[in-house]
């Protein structure tokens, strides 16, 4: 019997055209290995779980890949199967978060200059370049500046504010917006139909909401979620999953509040308390509906598109009627202060 694998990792894309949401970046990267005007360095940055590191493997098979497909890896090639596999010794992903100082960066250096020996191009992929030392970027910048034919860097960051100026001049820059709900619902239903997961399209979209962004996320909360409970994995099943009050019984909890009726309002946290709730993951989506309900309030028509949920309804649209602007900001401000 085969050991288990995550969702996020059996599921992460293999060309560019199975990455969602960032169609920029593959477009723009196809194209350059389609004309052969590819960079010596790429510097890709963005928030966790959009795909930086994914795109960096793929791109490393791309560029060494025996028969590609309009830009994209065949994955059945020899060296397809070896980066994929891990025993390519030319294709090497690097942690920088352990392997932060100048001595690393030298021995990376040293090795570089090497051609490779099983591919066309020697790859250093390096994530979370942000940590490295001072001293260590500086030990990279030569290499970067005039790097050997074979050779291509690729490197991968959440806080590009950290990377010098120095490095960012010598490298492409590719920025990873945060993915919408809208496609990593879409995302989430595929993945759970090929698992044959009983997948409500209401409970995609609250996993969806819960990833904030990050594929890697809304694959992992599916994950989890599927794996607790049997039959359709509803809304309801994901909130009691996930320890979440969900958004109903926020929205609830509010109107008491829009009431000021102290004693239902107590009551009711009372038994979210005592089903176990998670508190700080009330107030955050306590803190997030009242964005949402200010949102109604100022711009009811063209700020639909900014909400964190989904598409507002009838007892959403009154409660922003009920409360005035100033109730809502006091009411956030008071969210965030206890939180």
């Amino acid at each position: 019997m085969s050991a288990y694998q995550a969702l996020y990792r059996k599921y992460r894309p293999q060309t560019f055209d199975d990455v969602s949401g960032q169609l920029a970046v593959t477009q723009t990267l196809k194209t350059q290995i389609v004309s052969g005007k590819l960079s010596h360095a790429y510097l890709v940055t963005g928030s966790r779980g959009t795909g930086k590191t994914s795109c960096a493997k793929i791109l490393a098979k791309a560029v060494n890949c025996l028969h590609p497909d309009n830009g994209n890896p065949c994955n059945q090639c020899e060296a397809c199967r070896a980066i994929d596999a891990g025993s390519c010794m030319d294709v090497l992903e690097i942690d920088a978060a352990s392997n932060n100082g100048v001595d690393n960066v030298r021995d990376l250096r040293d090795d570089a200059v090497y051609s490779p020996s099983q591919v066309r191009k020697r790859v250093y992929i390096v994530d979370e370049v942000h940590m490295l030392s001072l001293s260590a970027f500086n030990a990279l910048l030569k290499i970067i500046e005039e790097p050997p034919e074979h050779l291509l860097f690729i490197l991968a960051t959440t806080e590009l504010h950290k990377v010098p100026a120095t490095i960012l001049s010598r490298c492409q820059r590719f920025s990873f917006r945060r993915i919408s709900q809208e496609d990593i619902a879409a995302r989430l239903q595929y993945v759970a139909y090929q698992e044959n997961i009983d997948l409500d399209e209401g409970a995609a979209r609250v996993l969806a909401r819960l990833a904030d962004g990050a594929m890697r996320d809304g694959l992992s909360l599916l994950d989890q979620c599927a794996s607790a409970t049997t039959g359709e994995l509803t809304a309801e099943k994901v909130y009691d999953c996930l320890g979440i009050a969900g958004e109903q019984k926020c929205g609830a909890l509010l109107s008491f509040c829009a009431d000021r009726d102290t004693g239902k309002a107590l009551s009711l946290f009372h038994e979210l308390y005592s089903q176990g709730k998670d508190l700080g993951a009330l107030l955050d989506e306590l803190e997030s509906l009242l964005r949402d309900l200010l949102i109604l309030k100022t711009a009811p028509a063209s700020g639909v598109a900014m909400l964190s949920g989904v598409a507002p309804d009838s007892e959403t649209a009154e409660l922003a009627n009920r409360l005035s602007t100033g109730e809502l900001v006091r009411m956030m401000q008071t969210v965030q202060d206890t939180l």
